[in-house]
């Protein structure tokens, strides 16, 4: 079978391809992706960040959803036409943290749609372990953003936030502020702190406190906003040095820390701070299924106003010009590429 797929060319391009596709090898199933949204990640790679990793002839694109269209010889519990959205997790098995229960930080962990071929393609073939099915009747659109809700699932799970808490989410972009929206729910207030008014006004109209570094002391706006207390939880999402900065010193004693950015380089962090407030960190790396499974109930309860969080669509013909808008881009919250063709 063909299938159209972007293609990763390095130096900033993609060209739209036509591939064969084989048939689902057992254990795997074949997926028509419908959408797949533009990963942080996806654009480190099309600005070159990742070519030794990724290569120059890879399709990526992990943020999906779409229908199952072939099962491969062994596979259960999955039908042809259901809505599915993919867990882009292959682990070995083998490795001492796959032996311990914590296969989604397998020590040899392969990052679908990264080290292997991913979702901005017509036809995706996956391992069936990765599947999840939707609920009745979700929309396969705000589907595609299941997957980066998973991450801020297991974020705040990490947090253990608690009703009460006051939570400081450093970082307003998609994933801050699909945390801020996980943590709200736990019972937390929280606080968002980011430099893009556009992100800043999102925020503002989703009912969160918001802080600009720029315009004010974040550190000192923070203990205002908490009689001088800190914020009980801190998520640094912005994965800059003023943001490790700023996570130590606005934590209240004995406030938890949770790294979810992925920095360039290795920043600086305070441990002096660690030692005078008793702060715990705890880091905090993709999602467990249960994740999934959360994120999914969080969607169809209506916790993400997907129709605001979605801020465009193109067509897996426009995928070049999306990533270019999307560079430096502060106006942007979660931009899609639909795949399947009408």
């Amino acid at each position: 079978m063909i299938s159209h797929a972007a293609v990763y060319r390095g130096d900033r391009t993609f060209t739209l391809e036509q591939k064969e596709v084989s048939d689902p090898a057992p254990g795997q199933v074949q997926i028509q992706v419908a959408y797949c949204g533009i990963c942080g990640t996806d654009l480190h790679i099309f600005l070159g960040h990742m070519d030794k990793r990724v290569g120059f002839e890879r399709t990526i694109g992990h943020e999906m959803s779409g229908t199952v269209s072939a099962l491969g010889d062994g596979v259960t519990g999955f039908e042809v036409g259901q809505k599915v959205v993919v867990r882009p997790l292959d682990h070995c098995g083998e490795c001492p943290a796959c032996k311990a229960g914590h296969k989604h930080i397998c020590h040899n962990l392969k990052f679908i749609g990264i080290d292997t071929e991913g979702a901005f393609q017509e036809l995706w073939n996956v391992p069936a372990h990765t599947l999840h099915a939707l609920p009745e009747g979700m929309d396969l659109a705000h589907a595609a953003l299941i997957e980066p809700l998973a991450v801020a699932c297991h974020d705040v799970k990490r947090a253990q936030v608690k009703a009460g808490e006051t939570v400081l989410v450093i970082g307003g972009g998609p994933i801050g502020l699909l945390v801020a929206l996980v943590a709200r729910e736990a019972g937390g207030h929280v606080i968002i702190s980011e430099i893009s008014e556009n992100r800043l006004n999102y925020a503002q109209k989703l009912g969160f406190t918001t802080i600009n570094p720029k315009t004010v002391d974040p550190v000192e706006q923070t203990n205002k906003l908490t009689d001088n207390k800190g914020a009980d939880v801190v998520f640094e999402v912005s994965g800059t040095q003023p943001g490790v900065d700023l996570m130590t010193e606005a934590a209240a004693t004995r406030g938890r820390i949770v790294m979810v950015a992925i920095h360039a380089t290795k920043p600086a962090v305070d441990l002096f701070r660690f030692f005078w407030r008793e702060l715990e960190l705890f880091g905090a790396r993709v999602y467990r299924p249960e994740d999934y499974d959360e994120a999914m109930r969080l969607l169809d309860a209506g916790v993400v106003d997907c129709s605001s969080f979605i801020t465009d669509i193109k067509p897996l013909a426009d995928i070049q010009e999306a990533f270019e808008a999307l560079t430096g881009n502060p106006s942007a919250i979660k931009s899609m590429i639909k795949i399947v063709r009408d």
